[in-house]
């Protein structure tokens, strides 16, 4: 049986090899995601920024620093999760990700869901979000909400780049992260006795709404590993 690092792998391969839409031509790197294969927690962001594209590592400036702080909360690190985005080249000048953009890139997080098979899907933003809540249009409306699917539990949370922004927001986005351990918890109950429900799993994005609160990642790198 191929290892689900060898599948990852090959997943990887072929973002960096893709040419789908006109993203490709000023990337500097593809960023495909990085982190533990085995881990229990997938978090899903919108688009790398200045320092991701340089790296090719998703969440190396300022908002992964946040998110380091916001996962040592629930004592957890960066290596004991999966970390990646929606769209896997850099937007020219950080602008929001276009539709057609993520459509050419759903496969790529579609195929990591699907091997990694995660408890429980963080989404990091609204362009996240709309894969798993795609009727919900607003990421103030239901940050902090779960919803439990067929294997999993979706929660959509705040993207840190805006908490940075917002005080008030990054004080609710530290109350949405405290909730992880018991609805972690909760889902791995669910699932080993068989109680998880129907909601879809990820769909393309159609519409996309903009918001202020979006925004890509674009401070100074911390380098990591794909596979730590």
């Amino acid at each position: 049986m191929v290892s689900r690092v060898a599948r990852l792998s090959a997943i990887h391969t072929e973002i960096f090899h893709c040419t789908k839409c006109p993203l490709h031509e000023g990337r500097t790197h593809t960023v495909p995601g990085a982190g533990d294969p085995d881990a229990d927690i997938l978090f899903i962001g919108e688009a790398p920024g200045q320092r991701e594209d340089e790296q090719g590592l998703p969440f190396v400036g300022r908002s992964g620093q946040l998110l380091e702080e916001l996962l040592r909360t629930i004592k957890l690190t960066r290596n004991d999760v999966f970390i990646a985005n929606v769209i896997k080249c850099r937007p020219p000048n950080n602008r929001n990700p276009e539709p057609q953009e993520i459509d050419a890139c759903n496969p790529y997080i579609t195929a990591q869901i699907d091997v990694l098979d995660p408890l429980m899907i963080v989404t990091l933003g609204k362009f996240g979000m709309q894969m798993f809540f795609p009727n919900e249009r607003s990421i103030t409306k239901i940050h902090g909400k779960e919803r439990y699917g067929t294997r999993r539990v979706y929660y959509p949370l705040y993207h840190p780049a805006y908490a940075l922004r917002q005080q008030s927001a990054k004080v609710e986005l530290f109350e949405d992260f405290a909730r992880i351990p018991d609805l972690l918890a909760e889902v791995r109950r669910r699932r080993e006795s068989g109680e998880l429900g129907d909601n879809p799993e990820p769909v393309e994005v159609e519409e996309i709404v903009q918001e202020p609160e979006s925004t890509t990642d674009d401070d100074s790198p911390k380098q990591i590993s794909l596979f730590d």
